[in-house]
């Protein structure tokens, strides 16, 4: 490698990082924010056009920054379109699933997220439970994420924090 192209390098790093933190002020703190599945998916793609503009001598720091700058304002819309249309709330984002309730494994739940028991029994050691019978609810989060809420008291779980959580059959 020669001097020259350890200055591009260097060069393109400084311009492609400024450009990202320009974009992140103007969109907002949710440009990296994984809420949702289609965050995750806008964080890869950022990632991978970041690498590109870096490593290939070919792409220019201004076509990188058009491509970021669609990446993201396309996150933005459709962000703000799930918030405020509930059709596409509805067809393009995936509901939490809970997959363990009351301290009994949902195994059809399991099932149909494509989770193992040693996977879930993992993220209960993580959650710090020492017994099922403190697990009010183990939610698989639409981004990936498993949420655990313990506790060994009877007291029940807040109805807001399943409010956007699918419950069917739960109560039967």
């Amino acid at each position: 490698m020669t001097f020259e192209d350890s200055l591009w390098l260097i060069a393109s790093v400084l311009g492609i990082f400024t450009i990202i933190i320009i974009i992140t002020r103007v969109f907002g703190l949710r440009t990296f924010a994984k809420m949702s599945s289609f965050d995750f998916a806008s964080t890869i793609a950022v990632g991978s056009v970041l690498a590109s503009i870096i490593l290939n001598s070919d792409y220019s720091l201004l076509k990188g920054g058009i491509v970021l700058t669609a990446i993201i304002g396309f996150q933005t819309l459709f962000s703000y379109l799930v918030r405020t249309n509930s059709f596409f709330q509805r067809w393009f984002t995936n509901k939490p699933q809970i997959i363990m309730w009351n301290g009994k494994i949902l195994y059809k739940r399991l099932k149909a997220c494509n989770v193992g028991e040693d996977d879930l029994i993992a993220k209960l050691r993580e959650a710090n439970v020492h017994d099922f019978k403190e697990v009010k609810a183990v939610i698989f989060e639409s981004t990936g994420d498993v949420s655990v809420i313990h506790n060994d008291s009877n007291k029940e779980v807040e109805p807001r924090l399943l409010s956007d959580v699918n419950t069917q059959e739960l109560y039967v």
